[in-house]
């Protein structure tokens, strides 16, 4: 999803069937499926990157321990974009020298514009997690897309009666995009739309804040990943207003709360996926359990979209007895009705998204969880 690189050199993660823990790469062996796991590992998004690659590493892990993939260990090779445009190709390079015949990721859309046609062009199958429309058709995803978040978003403001909105925009590809479809959605309806640009990385936004509130709006929507939202969140506490708040769904992260406090965040609602153990269903429940064992911890929510694309890879490459990426791509595109942790999963051949995603208006409870807003 965004814009802000690999530690130019791959973590390679050998996992064997019992255990999560990464391998030495003298451990490696040369009969292993190689598989890219590209995220933003350090840096602003790391919360997201750390959980992309758990859930990643769990789904390598339980294939291991029935016997890998086409009989072979799946191995995890670990890229570390950092979110950053200027590391796209470098990913790459970083995927092929580690032999890897498959990437799942990247996840921001600002890195995935550039680099995913350049896997395709390398062979390499991507089972990529950005939501921008502009990278239909490169490679399958199991993620929700821009086209599939901003009718929520819209039916949202709309349900609010909402006529003046007042937008603070990260210029990224997937915040931009995602501003622009709602605006689109809502002058097209006759509401007054407003926009404020927000620039990466300030200490704070409060002129920003106040700027966007200048006109009363009837509310404020924040197109930002998470640690610009946090403190926009703690900007509009600060400015007493009681003007409705609408967070873009790369503000859904738990980083979001521990960074903003629980009255900022609770000041607006979001537009996303609520982490892992609330989403409906056994198989969420079951990932949750199995996330907990093996990590320590709960998991958020964009591990979960890497559990469930590591498992569609598997399942493709086993289906095809083939890890050559024409033969898994063509899989992916006709997967239907795949029972995974986020939902039932179908893939539309024509775009390779997913076509159903499980996209809601949430709000933080007072145990600081995202939760759907009913």
């Amino acid at each position: 999803m965004l814009s802000r690189s690999v530690l130019v050199g791959a973590v390679v993660l050998s996992i064997p069937a019992a255990t999560i823990l990464a391998a030495p790469m003298s451990q490696a062996s040369s009969s292993d499926i190689v598989v890219a796991l590209e995220a933003p590992l350090t840096g602003s998004q790391a919360a997201n990157g750390q959980d992309m690659l758990d859930g990643a590493k769990l789904a390598a892990a339980q294939i291991n321990a029935k016997g890998g993939v086409l009989g072979r260990r799946i191995r995890i090779v670990a890229i570390d974009d950092k979110a950053d445009p200027a590391l796209s190709q470098a990913s790459v390079t970083t995927a092929k020298k580690a032999g890897a015949i498959a990437v799942v990721g990247p996840y921001n859309s600002s890195v995935g514009v550039i680099n995913l046609p350049l896997y395709l062009k390398a062979g390499i199958t991507p089972v990529q997690l950005t939501s921008t429309n502009d990278t239909d058709g490169m490679g399958v995803t199991v993620q929700p897309k821009n086209n599939q978040i901003a009718p929520v978003e819209s039916t949202y403001v709309k349900s609010l009666g909402s006529q003046k909105v007042a937008m603070l925009v990260d210029p990224s590809t997937y915040t931009q995009g995602m501003a622009d479809r709602l605006k689109a959605s809502l002058t097209a309806a006759g509401d007054t739309v407003t926009s404020v640009p927000i620039s990466e990385g300030q200490a704070d936004y409060a002129s920003q804040v106040s700027q966007a509130l200048k006109g009363s709006p009837d509310l404020v929507y924040v197109s930002t990943y998470y640690p610009e939202g946090s403190k926009i969140a703690g900007d509009l506490v600060k400015s007493k207003l009681s003007t409705k708040c609408l967070m873009g769904l790369a503000n859904v992260d738990p980083a979001f709360v521990q960074a903003a406090g629980m009255a900022a965040s609770q000041r607006c609602v979001f537009s996303g996926v609520p982490a892992a153990a609330q989403l409906p269903g056994t198989s969420a429940k079951a990932y949750v359990a199995q996330y907990a064992k093996a990590f320590h911890q709960q998991p958020a929510v964009w591990g979960t979209f890497t559990y469930d694309s590591a498992n569609v890879l598997f399942r493709a490459i086993s289906q095809v007895k083939s890890t050559v990426m024409s033969a898994v791509l063509k899989n992916l595109d006709h997967l239907t009705r795949y029972a995974g942790a986020t939902g039932s999963i179908t893939i539309t051949p024509t775009t390779g998204n997913r076509v159903v995603v499980p996209v809601f208006i949430l709000k933080v409870n007072d145990q600081g969880t995202f939760v759907i807003n009913n």
